[in-house]
């Protein structure tokens, strides 16, 4: 990567020893959750973004680092159910990411955010539940 695309910062990864929020000597914030085996995808969503979203009240606009521990949700042929595969790879990477400098996953490994860290987090997070259909304007989705 050449110099002059470089991310704005480069934190050091010290994963915190509980889950929380906290405030680092490199005035980064690092935000450790844990999903636990009850948790269901769109339970785990809501608590990722609360998460990051109480770190942005918290420190606003401060650089933060998310670490994510996933407890079950194990399938012994994939590693991960299909579910928590597609939460590490697809909704992390689009939905929370922007709002991270960088982040861990047990799937990923630490990866740095290679744009700065958007701080216009909306005020929630809404997901629908395939059962609950498409609501939206426009086309519905085909599938």
């Amino acid at each position: 990567m050449e110099a002059d695309k470089l991310p704005p910062l480069i934190p050091e990864y010290n994963k915190p020893d509980a889950p929380g929020i906290w405030m680092n000597f490199d005035n980064t914030v690092s935000i450790y959750h844990i999903i636990q085996p009850e948790d269901d995808f769109h339970q785990a969503a809501q608590d990722v973004f609360g998460a990051v979203l109480d770190a942005q009240r918290r420190f606003p606009d401060w650089p933060r680092v998310l670490y994510l521990d996933i407890l079950g949700h194990t399938d012994a042929p994939h590693g991960f159910e299909d579910d928590f595969i597609e939460f590490q790879q697809e909704f992390l990477f689009s939905t929370v990411a922007p709002f991270l400098t960088g982040f861990e996953t047990p799937l990923t490994g630490p990866l740095i955010n290679p744009e700065a860290q958007r701080n216009d987090l909306p005020d929630e997070l809404v997901i629908r539940r395939p059962e609950e259909g498409y609501h939206g304007s426009g086309a519905a989705p085909q599938g």
